[in-house]
């Protein structure tokens, strides 16, 4: 069975994604490529997909996939442009380098190629994540259609105009992050009460699932969950006065935009 889904970059986010590759086509149509040979080798064999060099997949996979950071992104596209250049079949390349636009890919892959820009988030592991998207305008409808059976195992993907995806990702991208952050101080403040740990991560991770269920399933503004909890008088408003003290929204909007800016920055030439 030919390759046809190609992976440059086995790192945290190219292996959530080729992990939701082998959920959703034959594993044996994927191929991964590392800087770091035993890692690719490694989660191929988990995977039964093949492991194998950058070149191989610039020769021969329909989807090019480079899953690597924007500051390596010059270098790699730089190392198989000439194999592109000297393809005669179709080819996408699809990009989850943060900050780094279509025009981006393709100056530095040297042609007008179809791009997919992608930017995933690490829920993608347990089939849980948002993966934004935006195809250039050569890109096809069913070579999209394809590509979300993809982008559909690794959790929930949305389409967006591209202008608008450095923006998303700083939440969607780095928002885990914090939400994690979130759990462990929530978790530490009922060890501080009391609590087992385990007890508290558990308790803790839980509530924040349930809480973001109710709100995508019920429709409702988070502002009108939060004062359903809130009864008058009662210990959630002081728990809710509490963060308000410390700054708990400025916080976290402090940290979305922060993390714009920044991804804003990496998207940038270095000889900018």
């Amino acid at each position: 069975m030919d390759i046809r889904y190609g992976f440059i970059g086995c790192g945290n986010m190219g292996g959530a994604m080729a992990q939701a590759a082998a959920r959703s086509v034959y594993a044996e149509t994927i191929a991964l490529s590392d800087a770091l040979p035993g890692q690719s080798s490694r989660l191929a064999e988990s995977l039964g997909a093949k492991s194998c060099d950058n070149d191989t997949i610039a020769a021969s996979c329909r989807y090019v996939i480079l899953a690597v950071k924007p500051q390596v992104l010059p270098e790699v596209l730089g190392g198989i442009s000439p194999i592109l250049k000297n393809r005669k079949d179709r080819f996408i390349i699809v990009s989850m380098a943060a900050g780094v636009t279509i025009a981006s890919v393709r100056a530095m892959a040297g042609g007008d190629y179809p791009v997919i820009r992608i930017m995933p988030n690490t829920p993608a592991l347990v089939g849980e994540g948002l993966t934004l998207y935006a195809p250039s305008d050569n890109v096809e409808e069913e070579e999209m259609a394809e590509f979300l059976k993809i982008l559909s195992a690794a959790g929930k993907p949305d389409r967006l105009n591209e202008e608008l995806i450095d923006a998303a990702s700083a939440l969607s991208g780095c928002g885990p992050a914090f939400v994690y952050m979130f759990i462990e101080a929530l978790a530490d403040g009922a060890v501080e009460c009391g609590l087992p740990r385990a007890k508290a991560l558990l308790y803790a991770e839980q509530t924040v699932l349930g809480a973001a269920k109710l709100a995508i399933e019920s429709k409702q503004h988070p502002g009108a969950l939060k004062d359903a909890v809130c009864s008058p008088g009662g210990s959630t408003i002081a728990g809710v006065h509490a963060l308000e003290d410390c700054g708990f929204r400025s916080a976290a909007m402090t940290a979305v935009t922060a993390a714009f800016k920044k991804t804003k920055e990496l998207g940038k030439p270095a000889s900018d």
